[in-house]
């Protein structure tokens, strides 16, 4: 029984004190109809058997413990999102860093002499045949509001829906294979050519037949 009365005042403590601090500032009325509950939650307690407050405790700490999976749970989605926003900024960065190098290659490569310099065509890139240096494909990273920003950087989306991005328009195959190889030695180890014939993406093993056959009849 003393445990009884002990757990009871434990749980009037915990339910019942805080709505007195509270009804300090209610009204008479107000504080007449608090008195009332609180006599009655009393009235509860004391019926309740040690059994019944085991399970009312056993029923808080289901509720603590669902409380803290919830937090946990919050905390990870926090974490994967801050994940997200760095692997977005590091993909602007490296966009960034590669049109920097870009610049810097074809700088280098106008300084080569017997070179035939890659003058840049604007909207005729989509005409004839063109050689890009493709730099990555992903399924959830979409950088479409940045190909506005340089005719050097391209993108698509292929049939299975990967975003495929592109650096780089050259009229020259070993152009392009130059520019292949300074962007492996940058870093960018997945770096390969793909041609293009009036915009449309074609098999480079087709475009390189055609070069040789065409070399070997000159």
């Amino acid at each position: 029984m003393k445990y009884l009365w002990i757990v009871a005042l434990l749980f009037f403590t915990m339910t019942v004190v805080p709505e007195v601090t509270q009804a300090q500032e209610l009204s008479r009325k107000e504080k007449k109809r608090l008195k009332k509950e609180q006599k009655r939650k009393l009235k509860e307690l004391k019926k309740m058997s040690p059994a019944d407050f085991e399970a009312l405790r056993e029923k808080q700490d289901e509720f603590k413990q669902q409380a803290s999976e919830l937090q946990s749970e919050v905390t990870s989605l926090q974490k994967q999102s801050e994940s997200k926003d760095s692997e977005i900024k590091q993909l602007k960065d490296q966009v960034r860093k590669l049109e920097s190098q870009l610049q810097e290659a074809r700088a280098e490569l106008e300084t080569e002499p017997g070179v035939e310099q890659n003058v840049p065509l604007s909207n005729q890139y989509d005409e004839g045949l063109v050689f890009r240096v493709q730099i990555g494909a992903y399924r959830d990273k979409n950088l479409e509001a940045y190909l506005d920003t340089s005719e050097n950087f391209n993108g698509e989306t292929d049939a299975e829906g990967l975003q495929i991005y592109t650096l780089g328009n050259f009229r020259d195959y070993w152009e392009a294979n130059k520019f292949k190889k300074y962007l492996r030695a940058m870093g960018v180890k997945d770096a390969w050519i793909v041609p293009y014939r009036d915009g449309i993406r074609v098999p480079i093993k087709e475009v390189l037949e055609d070069l040789r056959s065409n070399q070997n009849s000159e």
